[in-house]
């Protein structure tokens, strides 16, 4: 079997851990029945011992399987990895999604996406990522009584994103230490109608709204302060007319939303003026996690 989970950008800006969208970056993972078990890594991570030795993937793919069977399997994993590590792009619920949803697939049992969902939450316990992981899309995320609930829009194809991928990790648990304990009343209620905005720009399609609605004072400012080069990139975006420009996840990646005819200007001026970063355009991806035997 085959499972492939999209890459995602998280928060969008003032969606503090509820807003979400999916890029078509993927990791797969191909399984098959085995004598003996192994793990091999292709792309991202392929040259991180640990990652085979303390596989987040692996434990979670067997707790669900002895669950669902009784027993314990032996298998052959093959990972192929293109979402970057701790690069705010997903990585963490790429792995969750993916195990949970290979488990249950080895197992032969089905398994609805909204099932999939409440149990990646077990693991991550913020729905910015797991849900446009799952969904695909853009999706706007809840948690009640430990259930996600969200709304999902499909994202058309005449948009694209352009991502600046710096070579320098952020730790989500390490930036989040530098956030304020507490918010101002005034930055709650700026965050809260910003966030509302930008959820309606995406479900009525008002993209040039999307500038003012992707505005933040919660987090944004506090992490690019462990980069200061970002605040460089998002001034650069800003002034060649991108539709939104954020911090994407807790960092490092930047992620921008442009018209498809404007991508291409835009991805060669960060070319230009910042050498040392990955830069990259990609479609959005409106599938979510794909099962394929």
């Amino acid at each position: 079997m085959i499972i492939s989970v999209p890459a995602t950008s998280a928060n969008l800006g003032p969606g503090f851990d509820s807003l979400g969208l999916s890029l078509s970056l993927r990791n797969r993972v191909h399984i098959q029945p085995s004598k003996f078990f192994s793990v091999s890594i292709k792309g991202e991570g392929a040259n991180n011992p640990r990652l085979k030795g303390n596989n987040l993937f692996i434990n979670i793919f067997n707790d669900h399987y002895t669950h669902l069977t009784g027993k314990r399997g032996v298998f052959r994993f093959r990972f192929y990895n293109q979402i970057p590590l701790s690069r705010g792009l997903g990585s963490s619920s790429a792995v969750i999604v993916s195990a949970i949803a290979s488990a249950y697939s080895a197992a032969g049992v089905n398994i609805s996406r909204r099932k999939l969902l409440n149990l990646a939450l077990h693991y991550e316990h913020h729905p910015d990522n797991i849900t446009p992981a799952v969904m695909g899309g853009f999706n706007v995320s809840v948690v009640e009584n430990n259930k996600v609930y969200s709304q999902r829009k499909r994202i058309p194809g005449y948009l694209k994103a352009v991502v600046v991928i710096p070579d320098k990790p952020i730790s989500t648990a390490h930036s989040r230490t530098t956030l304020p304990r507490s918010y101002r009343k005034d930055d709650a209620i700026y965050n809260l109608s910003h966030s509302s905005l930008l959820t309606a720009c995406f479900f009525n399609e008002s993209w040039e709204m999307l500038r003012i609605a992707a505005r933040d004072k919660f987090h944004q400012v506090a992490r690019m302060k462990n980069l200061p080069e970002l605040f460089d990139v998002q001034k650069l975006a800003i002034e060649n007319n991108v539709l939104m420009s954020t911090l994407s996840g807790s960092g490092s990646t930047f992620f921008n939303m442009v018209y498809k005819e404007d991508a291409k200007p835009l991805l060669e001026k960060f070319q230009a003026r910042f050498p040392s970063f990955r830069c990259a355009i990609f479609d959005f991806d409106n599938d979510g996690v794909l099962f394929r035997d």
